[in-house]
């Protein structure tokens, strides 16, 4: 089973993620911050991160600056409501940009490409 760190600061989207994702067969790990996040990248394995990237604290472009600096092997999918980030130079480290307008048939297909499933 492919495990996915999902990084959101919305509970009741983080739990939707989490249910949908869970019925496409995927174990799904919700932190609600990007200190949390780090934490978990340095203590578990993850096949992909799904991260917003405005949050309390630090926001998504540190969180992938970090992941970068210490794990370049991680896919990482942007999935934000702010379609002006997708232009910033430290999205390019993401993987794939989503906008949370978007359905979620788009990330559960980008996820499987990013995956290589079929």
């Amino acid at each position: 089973m492919k495990k996915i760190l999902l990084v959101e600061d919305e509970k009741s989207l983080s739990l939707l993620y989490q249910e949908e994702l869970a019925k496409e067969g995927y174990q799904v790990i919700v932190v609600y911050d990007a200190d949390s996040a780090m934490e978990k990248v340095r203590s578990e394995e993850f096949d992909l991160i799904i991260t917003d990237i405005r949050m309390p604290g630090k926001d998504g472009i540190e969180l992938i600056a970090s992941i970068m600096g210490s794990r370049k092997d991680i896919p990482i999918i942007i999935n934000t409501a702010y379609q002006s980030y997708k232009d910033d130079f430290m999205t390019w480290a993401a993987d794939a940009y989503i906008t949370k307008s978007s359905s979620l048939d788009e990330l559960k297909q980008t996820i499987k490409k990013l995956l290589k499933e079929n």
